[in-house]
């Protein structure tokens, strides 16, 4: 992408958190990379599109394909030895980007086995991760991606190195970049361990400020008229935020951490409870970075406190649900103490040469194109209001509050107060009731062998497993079963004329390995919210039992979905979505009241399942309905529950019935709709792992009986 074709960093509106997050990461590496939190349309891909503007140029050895340093170059270099001082070429840096469906290969890098197994050589195409070297690599939807893909990406950002391995032929490049990875919540969270592999994170919101929505859009429509003339207009700021950073990446060996700093660090790490070691390493690189970035040489309290504030909020999650966050006046409290346990703070010192009053700002205090302020931040916008001394705004610097636009859906009325609580009016309604304490269920899983994505709940043909067998490869080959190869090979040695030791190996012998891993599924809950379920204490049963199934969904790497009945008729309470969290969110709001219109509830369930079958026929769905079995209102209302029962059955949908019925005369109703579905139940005390021992064992007979009858 030419410079004058993308944004300009520089004219981006708001957004003070990522902007700052990025350009730490721009003076120090090291940092880790950023992790940007938020909804669609915030700037997310422009801002760090934008940021490889910004960066130095590269210099690299003429004729690598892995951009080795002329000045150092990579000893284990595939495409080396490089001569200790040899010609070079100068280039741009490069942003990358890796696509959510990319394979292993395209990420690492692909060997060509063939020619290894015939000739003896490693014959290797890089991936993104060589490409990416010194640059920048983006992950669009981070979340979205397998967890083996992160897996080796966060593992290559850590040791700065990529280690590509077939069949016993390994290859290793360096593999230095500055990782951005963006994610919507709503589409699902990574794992914490995952989380804790980005350095910082940032949430981000559209501003909920008139005139600076203004101002998004003229700008955005000027660029889109003449990206040329735009990015000429921002020229100026451009090359004087480049020049800055060149200046903060210079500065930055030179930026004293001294001991009440990291005793700060420390203090704060510990008070807020964060797991491992990362945390204080991240924090201290970001403070660093920081002090250099505002033109100081040691690192001062307003560092330790912005770089808290940047590092640790996803670092505090404790289980799958919470969001993540730092409680700011906890925060302030814990360098207070901090601060009265070592009184003797001196003041930040200047850089040589440079008075304490020029310290992070530019040389620009013009204005700007569009008559907004020029390009030094004014004296209260340094690092000690959060802003860390970015480049300034042409338009009053406000940026939309982490967490005012929650949605309402997830907060919702009163479900007992006039015209709140949900859509639809429902009889002797009653309010939300609290889930109960979640637990450790056994795993249910749909029988068979499927072949959908990538998860840990339900047999799959996959990429990654146990091997299982051979077969022809179609297209590209991609895991070699080496034995079966062999054996195709080995008859027709004679014949092609072998002499020597070695395999005379011919592209029709390749065998390429089928494997057996687990598969993530569609869990789709079908939730009796009716009168019949409404005492507290049970309702809070039945809700820490869903609670604790969509935990162990997160866990599995399944899509959930959530159907509620109640009143006259059932609805979608959350279509099917990989964000376990807010399935968890509006569990939590659904009120409970009115009749029990099962039928209703089986059949929504019905066309959500066909639906996603159209959408993606790999994903295999297995239906959990939460009842007492109870089915009122409208004619013949068992009747129509069994009729739509069996039209689940009939499309072989794997069930489960979670029998909600207590006390000491029960009615068995939600056993025979388990038959009905030809699934299996189970009660709430059954569900837990400790008690569950043969659920599974059965979920998988009544299919297999199914299957034979």
């Amino acid at each position: 992408m030419s410079t004058s074709s993308r944004y300009p960093f520089t004219a981006i509106v708001g957004q003070d958190d990522l902007r700052l997050a990025l350009l730490l990461n721009a003076v120090s590496p090291a940092v880790g990379g950023v992790l940007v939190r938020g909804e669609k349309g915030t700037a997310k891909s422009t801002a760090v599109r934008a940021l490889a503007a910004l960066l130095p140029p590269v210099r690299t050895v003429e004729g690598c394909r892995f951009s080795c340093d002329p000045a150092a170059p990579d000893p284990g270099c595939p495409d080396g030895p490089h001569p200790a001082v040899g010609p070079g070429g100068e280039r741009a840096a490069r942003m990358v980007e890796l696509p959510v469906g990319a394979s292993e290969d395209r990420l690492v890098g692909a060997l060509d086995i063939e020619r290894a197994l015939a000739e003896g050589v490693k014959a290797f195409e890089p991936g993104l991760l060589a490409d990416a070297h010194r640059g920048i690599l983006y992950v669009d939807e981070v979340n979205l991606l397998h967890d083996h893909l992160i897996d080796l990406l966060l593992d290559a950002a850590a040791m700065g190195a990529s280690y590509v391995e077939r069949e016993g032929v390994s290859v290793r490049h360096a593999a230095r970049f500055l990782l951005v990875g963006t994610m919507n919540p709503e589409e699902g969270e990574l794992r914490p361990q995952l989380l804790d592999r980005f350095g910082l994170t940032v949430e981000v919101a559209a501003s909920r400020e008139p005139d600076q929505r203004v101002e998004v859009v003229r700008r955005r429509l000027a660029f889109e008229d003449d990206p040329a003339a735009f990015a000429g207009r921002w020229s100026g700021e451009e090359a004087g935020l480049r020049e800055r950073v060149a200046a903060a990446r210079a500065l930055l060996p030179r930026v004293r951490l001294g001991d009440g700093a990291l005793r700060r660090i420390a203090a704060v790490c510990a008070a807020f409870e964060v797991d491992g070691m990362r945390g204080d390493l991240v924090m201290a690189r970001t403070a660093t970075a920081l002090a250099a970035w505002a033109g100081r040489t040691e690192v001062a309290v307003e560092d330790v406190r912005q770089a808290a504030l940047l590092a640790l909020p996803h670092r505090r999650r404790r289980n799958p649900f919470d969001a993540p966050g730092l409680d700011e006046e906890k925060l302030d409290e814990v360098l207070r103490d901090a601060a009265a346990d070592d009184p003797e703070d001196e003041p930040p010192t200047p850089p040589e040469g440079q008075a304490p009053e020029e310290q992070g700002g530019g040389d620009d205090d013009g204005p700007g194109p569009d008559g907004g302020g020029g390009g030094r931040p004014d004296p209260g916008d340094g690092a000690g209001d959060g802003s860390g001394g970015l480049p300034p705004q042409r338009t009053e610097d406000s940026g939309a509050p982490a967490h005012e636009d929650a949605p309402e859906a997830l907060t919702g009325a009163e479900p007992g107060e006039s015209g709140g609580g949900t859509p639809r009016p429902a009889s002797a309604e009653q309010r939300a009731v609290a889930a109960g304490e979640p637990f450790r269920t056994k795993v249910l899983s749909v029988p068979g062998l499927g072949a959908g994505a990538a998860g840990r709940r339900s047999r799959a043909r996959t990429e990654h497993g146990r091997t299982t067998g051979a077969t022809r490869p179609e297209g590209a080959l991609t895991k070699l079963h080496l034995t079966a190869t062999v054996r195709a090979a080995a008859p027709h040695q004679r014949a092609r004329g072998r002499s020597g030791r070695g395999l005379v190996v011919r592209r029709d012998d390749l065998r390429q390995a089928t494997r057996e891993g687990r598969e993530g599924n569609l869990v789709l809950f079908v939730v009796d919210a009716s009168g019949s379920m409404a005492a507290r204490r049970r309702m809070g049963a039945v809700k820490g039992a869903v609670l604790s199934l969509l935990l162990d969904a997160y866990q599995r790497r399944d899509k959930v979905g959530l159907v509620t009945f109640r009143g006259r008729e059932a609805e979608v309470a959350l279509p099917p979505t990989s964000s376990v969290d807010a399935a968890a969110a509006r569990l939590q709001a659904l009120p409970t009241g009115g009749r029990t219109p099962l039928a209703a509830g089986l059949l929504k369930a019905h066309d959500v399942l066909r639906v996603e079958r159209l959408r993606d026929a790999t994903r295999r769905p297995l239906l959990v309905v939460v009842t007492d079995g109870r089915a009122t209102g409208g004619p013949e209302p068992v009747a129509l529950a069994g009729r739509a029962a069996r039209l689940h059955a009939a499309e072989a949908t794997a069930s489960v019935v979670v029998d909600c019925e207590t006390g000491p005369v029960r009615l068995g109703l939600a056993g025979e709709l388990a038959r009905e579905l030809r699934g299996t139940a189970v009660t709430l005390d059954e569900l837990r792992a400790e008690a569950l021992t043969g659920l599974v064992k059965d979920v998988t007979d009544h299919h297999r009986a199914r299957r034979a009858a």
